[in-house]
């Protein structure tokens, strides 16, 4: 079973939104489990401090090397431990994925100016981040985190296919979705999805996928392996030697 554990000052906000939709109805059902743990718990002192100020100097507050170590130490087993960090490494569905298929993940959410640096060191913790930009805590990436990877559970979403047939799974974004009603407001949908020829859907669909990774995330066109011109910038990264 794909067990989760997040280490976090703030337990009570979860399950959170895992605690509705399809993360809920697994979690009730006991397709994953969830424990939250509260890092303040193993501090060593009266006034169960967690943090202390910068060395050097500057503003804000760091998490204790200690008191989060003592906290890893309380939980770790073979599940990877991650911390959530805007200086981790971006999170990609092939992680996400990797994570679904192994025994779960310990998270650890930091908070203030983040965390000493040497808990890195320390301890075998992966660095992971959900995006160019800054929360109030690691809290909210961890439930990001979870809910990808839960979603992907044997069980989980009604159709095996669901969870392959998606944006990023094939290094593309996926391809435009349209339902009825046929016509909406002088705005129709494609005549070849309405032709019951599937090869010819499929190809207008991988087109679709293409065309819109190109014009949208350039990025993503430059690394994909099917790429055959340049993206709208003009520019292409060299690749890894």
């Amino acid at each position: 079973m794909f067990a989760a554990t997040v280490l976090t000052l703030y337990p009570e906000m979860f399950p959170g939104p895992l605690g509705v939709s399809l993360a809920g109805r697994a979690l009730a059902e006991g397709k994953w489990r969830l424990d939250a743990v509260n890092i303040r718990d193993f501090a060593i002192d009266r006034h169960r401090t967690v943090d202390d100020t910068p060395a050097g100097g500057g503003a804000g507050m760091v998490l204790r090397a200690d008191v989060l170590a003592a906290a890893i130490d309380s939980v770790v087993d073979d599940r990877p431990v991650l911390a959530m960090t805007p200086r981790g490494t971006p999170l990609k569905q092939a992680r996400i994925r990797d994570l679904a298929n192994g025994p779960g993940a310990i998270i650890l959410c930091g908070r203030f100016e983040g965390f000493d640096e040497r808990i890195f060191e320390g301890r075998n913790v992966e660095q992971v981040s959900i995006g160019d930009y800054i929360l109030s805590g690691g809290e909210m990436g961890a439930l990001v985190l979870l809910d990808a990877c839960i979603r992907l559970l044997p069980g989980v979403m009604g159709a095996p296919s669901s969870g392959v047939d998606e944006s990023f799974e094939t290094g593309l974004l996926e391809y435009p979705h349209y339902t009825r009603p046929v016509d909406w407001e002088g705005r129709t949908i494609p005549e070849v999805l309405r032709s019951g020829d599937h090869a010819k859907i499929a190809a207008w669909r991988k087109a679709q996928a293409e065309i819109d990774t190109r014009l949208r995330r350039p990025d993503l066109w430059e690394r994909h392996e099917g790429a055959r011109v340049l993206p709208p910038s003009g520019a292409r990264q060299k690749k890894d030697e």
